[in-house]
């Protein structure tokens, strides 16, 4: 299916305090994501860290999420697994508590071939209505779906697209050859956001856009309308800020940004730590090189 995201969408993290997740910051967030003109929230994606997160904790999210901001924006919630059968579950669960799409990662760690990764996402799109986004990221999951899979993959009716966090051009050119048509490609790396977008990206799925949504959606806008050269220039300021939010492994740096920027982000859970002092002199030097105010 092609269609389900034109435009951008924000990978949330999810706040955490003292006694667990922090929903009046979660809704202060979702809050600034729906003014600044984002499209869709994907919540328990890698950024939002459930991983660590209990059962009741997602549910929780989920939903909140669904009473905060449904019917004002579309919702895409994680259910990715190393484990199939708990995928199949947790979709399940999405769908029934309100979510308008699914994101599942690749399973990670077991290492599954090309023909399990095809046999897993059919079972996950059988267990849903749903779209679903299939989320390539090897770098963390040790698993890549090849273009030739993905254009397998394309062909189950409410396959969505892909996330595509592979950092290879070349590959994701060729996934969009092949796949043009059947589903749609999203960028899912802040870094190639804009030449994604210009090769045939339907969208992207951002971590920086916790930070700016904004300016995410006028740089798809402006891209998108033929005005390349502005297009270009707000690529241009928005590259050393989407690099400084992954000097450390994500969502690291987005929390510490979002605290900076006033909102109550909470630290990342064990194992994650918090930002470095390096680095984070590194984040606050680029938040104010782009104009953001931070707090000291």
């Amino acid at each position: 299916m092609t269609g389900f995201l034109n435009g951008t969408a924000t990978a949330m993290i999810t706040p955490f305090g003292k006694d667990g997740v922090d929903l009046g910051a979660f809704g202060a967030m979702l809050e600034y994501q729906m003014a600044g003109g984002t499209d869709m929230l994907v919540i328990l994606g890698t950024t939002g860290e459930p991983a660590t997160m209990t059962e009741e904790e997602k549910t929780a999210v989920m939903e909140y999420a669904v009473k905060k901001a449904k019917g004002k924006i579309k919702l895409v919630f994680g259910c990715g697994s190393n484990c199939t059968a708990h995928a199949v579950e947790a979709a399940k669960k999405a769908e029934r508590t309100g979510a308008d799409g699914l994101l599942a990662v690749t399973p990670y760690y077991n290492k599954c071939t090309q023909s399990g990764l095809v046999a897993y996402y059919e079972s996950i799109c059988a267990a849903s209505s749903l779209p679903v986004i299939a989320y390539n990221v090897p770098s963390r999951t040790g698993v890549e779906i090849q273009p030739a899979t993905m254009a397998k993959i394309a062909e189950i009716p409410n396959m969505a697209g892909i996330k595509d966090a592979g950092g290879n051009m070349s590959k994701t050119m060729e996934t969009l050859r092949l796949i043009r048509g059947k589903c749609d490609l999203y960028s899912g790396e802040d870094a190639l956001n804009l030449p994604i977008l210009a090769v045939g990206g339907n969208g992207v799925i951002s971590v920086l856009s916790n930070l700016v949504p904004a300016d995410v959606k006028k740089m798809y806008t402006l891209l998108k309308t033929g005005k390349t050269e502005e297009a270009f220039a707000l690529a241009d300021k928005l590259l050393p800020l989407a690099q400084a939010c992954f000097v450390e492994v994500n969502p690291i740096p987005a929390k510490a940004a979002m605290n900076l920027l006033g909102f109550s982000a909470g630290i990342p859970r064990a194992p994650l730590s918090e930002i470095e002092p390096e680095n984070l002199e590194k984040l606050k030097t680029a938040m104010k090189n782009y104009g953001l105010k931070v707090k000291a």
